[in-house]
């Protein structure tokens, strides 16, 4: 991707309470509009996204959003009773890699694309903490479309921490993150567009 210029790392630490910080940082501005928009319009027309199916409560019921799951050919990776075996990366997925790179000094080997096709799709509070990404996860969350509002809840006390993803921002999740908090993204009635949200991450193949 093209340099987009000086970028804003608004840590969002500082806004919570001082024992409960959550090892995240925000970027409204990772990407330039010309390239969020070229993106989210590329990815929304050439993905095959399939509506999967999750384990609940003992049994099996639809996911609320469309996704698919990129990355090497050894990232498999296994969440809410499902497997999954990658698609080889596209030209604009290795881009938006190589540039993640590039900013975050990170490696990444694959990457969950999911489209929440108007606010009645959602994805309930988890954890991405599959043994697969190991104890402290970097997970890269890139934004495409529609803004959302993301919610996160620590595990032990309950408190909350809500924040609205913009088009073309990357949301940066590390250190105990995955293991003291929750996060999720709720439904929501205002909104009739399509968002695309891409979570790059590294998984192990031991």
């Amino acid at each position: 991707m093209p340099d987009s210029g000086t970028h804003s790392e608004a840590d969002l630490k500082s806004e919570l309470k001082p024992e409960l910080k959550p090892d995240i940082q925000y970027l409204p501005d990772f990407l330039a509009l010309a390239e969020a928009d070229l993106a989210f319009r590329q990815l929304l027309a050439e993905t095959p996204w399939q509506q999967g199916e999750i384990k609940l409560f003992g049994r099996l019921i639809a996911e609320p959003r469309l996704s698919a799951w990129y990355g090497d050919p050894d990232a498999h990776y296994r969440y809410s009773g499902q497997s999954l075996s990658p698609i080889p990366w596209t030209p604009v997925l290795i881009q938006l890699k190589a540039y993640l790179k590039s900013v975050t000094q990170a490696e990444f080997n694959s990457v969950l694309l999911n489209l929440y096709r108007d606010g009645q799709d959602s994805m309930g509070l988890h954890s991405d903490d599959e043994p697969e990404l190991g104890p402290e996860p970097l997970i890269a969350s890139i934004s495409l479309g529609a803004s959302r509002r993301f919610v996160l809840r620590h595990k032990q006390s309950g408190q909350r921490h809500e924040l609205n993803l913009a088009h073309g921002s990357l949301l940066l999740m590390s250190g105990r993150c995955q293991h003291d908090w929750k996060h999720g993204l709720p439904k929501d009635k205002r909104c009739t567009e399509p968002r695309i949200n891409l979570t790059f991450r590294r998984v192990s193949s031991a």
